[in-house]
């Protein structure tokens, strides 16, 4: 399986690959070893397409190679272009669209009927039921509350692939969660397109998920609990009161606002302003101490001109983002706002992306510098990438896969246990600490939903 994309991607692989292994199937992370591969697609921006794409070509100039005999194609491209796909790479032999991942075995055996998937938004919605086997290594998950936006953002054709927004019910939540628990993760990661939008087509306003996490709380003891992907006009303070309250709530907000100019949010078709945004954030920073603010923005969109682009840049300066990612903006001509062109120039869109990210990392760098010689908790993940001698973790102010690590250099510990550590030193992308003790073990992992140790490139993005 070779996934690629977001997190709500992710789990959609992850889903498959339960699906597989129910069946009997043997998952394995290298691809030369693999009878049949699953390439789980991102249709985004144009770079994902690309990258899909590429990794599709890959795949199929590798048929008949080795033991591979078989390429299936699934995900948001599966979705939106299967038909364009089919014509133009005729190795792919077989299609998952996004409401048909408990046909996963039958694409991979070969005994799905011949199709291709409807070119219309998604509209199934799995619940706790499905199977699961988790990519993540198995420390953190995420918990997918939601599927499809009704945002109508003019850079996104997400709602073209994936539906309408539609909320799972809270009792398979709390049921999938306790799943999670007793296979032994330690971080659950509440994802969506909009994940403050929870709940408001089950009738519950606003308050949805400030519901959710109180039930979850309630019924669950997985010691972090972290929300991704609030969108900035459906945020319940609530939510951050309870954040306030709640020491297994860590204190974390993601934030992704896109852009500040006005006049540029008002072609990007999203509400707020500078002032907004600013007055929001402030008081979500006294509302929660310690709390660390993520978001992203976009640079080069229509309108853009250097006045808005000085705006956002003085805005970053201003805020002082714990952690910001950003890209340039991607005309497609499936996006709603098409007939809005394709914004600055590329060189300028990536003189601008360099200088904001330039920016960035000079801030993370200061507010780094203040983390040292303090003691702080560490949910450690496991070895580092670099070398098998090292381990590496998270603060509660690290989201998984986007944000800066701790990079644990001496003491022992075990992947999910959670650490009193020290940090010695700082950069922009790491924190190094030393291990002092092991705070909380972590519980031995069980069942389906027990993880692999690697699935294909894994989640990009």
């Amino acid at each position: 399986m070779i996934s690629l994309g977001c997190a709500k991607n992710l789990v959609d692989s992850e889903i498959m690959l339960g699906h597989l292994v129910e069946h009997g199937a043997e998952i394995t992370t290298d691809v030369a070893a693999a009878e049949v591969v699953v390439v789980n697609t991102c249709g985004f921006v144009e770079e994902a397409k690309r990258e899909s794409i590429e990794a599709i070509l890959e795949v199929a100039a590798r048929k008949g190679e080795g033991r591979l005999r078989r390429l299936v194609v699934a995900g948001c491209m599966a979705q939106r272009f299967a038909s364009e796909l089919h014509a133009e790479i005729p190795e792919i032999d077989a299609f998952i669209g996004l409401d048909e991942l408990q046909h996963a075995p039958e694409a991979v055996l070969g005994t799905l009927v011949s199709h291709l998937p409807e070119q219309v938004g998604a509209h199934a919605l799995y619940d706790h039921t499905a199977p699961r086997l988790l990519a993540t290594g198995g420390v953190f998950a995420y918990l997918k509350v939601a599927e499809g936006c009704d945002n109508p953002c003019s850079f996104c054709s997400i709602p073209r692939m994936r539906g309408a927004f539609r909320s799972r019910l809270l009792a398979s939540l709390v049921a999938e969660a306790k799943r999670l628990q007793a296979a032994g993760v330690r971080e659950l990661v509440l994802i969506a397109q909009d994940t403050t939008r929870y709940g408001e087509d089950l009738g519950m306003g606003r308050t949805g998920l400030r519901r959710l996490l109180e039930a979850l709380l309630a019924e669950t003891s997985v010691p972090w609990l972290r929300v991704m992907y609030a969108y900035p006009s459906t945020l319940d303070f609530g939510v951050l009161r309870l954040m306030a309250s709640e020491s297994r709530l860590v204190p974390y907000l993601d934030l992704p606002l896109q852009h500040v100019s006005r006049p540029v949010l008002g072609a990007m078709r999203r509400g707020g302003s500078r002032e907004r945004y600013a007055e929001q954030i402030g008081r979500a920073r006294e509302t929660v101490p310690d709390l660390a603010v993520r978001t992203t923005f976009i640079v080069g969109f229509p309108g853009e001109g250097e006045a808005e682009f000085a705006e956002l840049e003085a805005f970053v300066e201003e805020m002082r983002f714990d952690a910001l990612g950003a890209f340039a903006y991607s005309w497609q001509d499936e996006n709603p706002g098409a007939d809005l062109g394709p914004g600055a120039s590329p060189r300028v869109k990536r003189q601008r992306l360099r200088a904001l990210m330039q920016r960035q990392e000079r801030l993370v760098r200061e507010i780094h510098r203040g983390l040292r010689g303090r003691e702080v908790v560490v949910l450690v993940e496991g070895p580092a990438p670099e070398t098998e001698l090292l381990l590496q973790g998270r603060l509660a102010r690290q989201a998984p896969e986007v944000d800066a690590r701790v990079v644990l250099t001496s003491g022992e510990a075990r992947p999910g246990d959670l650490v009193r550590a020290r940090i010695r030193r700082t950069s922009a992308h790491d924190l190094v600490a030393d291990i002092l003790e092991v705070l909380d073990p972590a519980p031995p992992r069980a069942g389906l939903l027990s993880s692999i140790a690697a699935t294909g490139t894994g989640a990009q993005g």
